[in-house]
């Protein structure tokens, strides 16, 4: 008897995985409040990033990034992925996409913001327990604190299977010894 094994592609599955067509979307299909969401976007975008986009890019003021990822936690654009419970909206996937569609267009502030939402948010959101999920995700969600993302090491790059830094639970079991080295942090000159 043979025996078949599905084999998956990790990372790549989405390439050739079937989806139904309720899961399919075009932008003619966003509902009135994903619009007023998106328009909300445009409109940071237009009144906050586009006017320093110079000052972003020549990073003039080390203030400029921070202060414009709290005045988008302050609009919400930060907590649209968050559930309502730790203060955000609690939007799907197509909505998050969505923002991530309009806020690309903010050239570097796009990146410090994916950054914080999509690297530095979500995994806790993903994974955490609920302590941390409790302590964390409001503050992100509301921009008061920043997110970084801490992955490139010296000698491993951006391989996550090739990072030499440990962690190492203390003798008295109370917190976490990190040894290794880190750079090209995103958003780490502000998180």
């Amino acid at each position: 008897m043979e025996t078949t094994e599905k084999k998956t592609i990790k990372g790549g599955e989405f390439l050739i995985k079937e989806t139904a067509y309720q899961d399919v979307f075009i932008p003619e299909e966003f509902d009135e409040e994903q619009q007023m969401i998106a328009q909300t976007c445009r409109d940071f975008l237009e009144a906050e990033v586009y006017p320093n986009l110079d000052k972003i890019d020549k990073q003039e003021d080390p203030e400029l990034m921070p202060t414009l990822l709290t005045k988008a936690g302050e609009l919400g654009i930060l907590g649209v992925s968050v559930p309502e419970e730790y203060g955000g909206f609690g939007k799907n996937f197509n909505t998050s996409m969505l923002v991530a569609d309009v806020v690309g267009a903010g050239h570097s502030f796009a990146v410090a913001l994916s950054a914080h939402t999509g690297i530095g948010t979500l995994p806790i959101l993903y994974y955490g327990n609920e302590e941390q999920k409790a302590k964390y995700i409001p503050k992100l969600g509301s921009g008061e604190w920043k997110a970084a993302y801490c992955l490139t090491e010296p000698n491993s790059g951006s391989d996550a299977n090739s990072g030499k830094t440990k962690a190492k639970l203390s003798d008295d079991g109370k917190h976490y010894i990190i040894n290794g080295q880190k750079m090209w942090i995103t958003n780490g000159g502000f998180a």
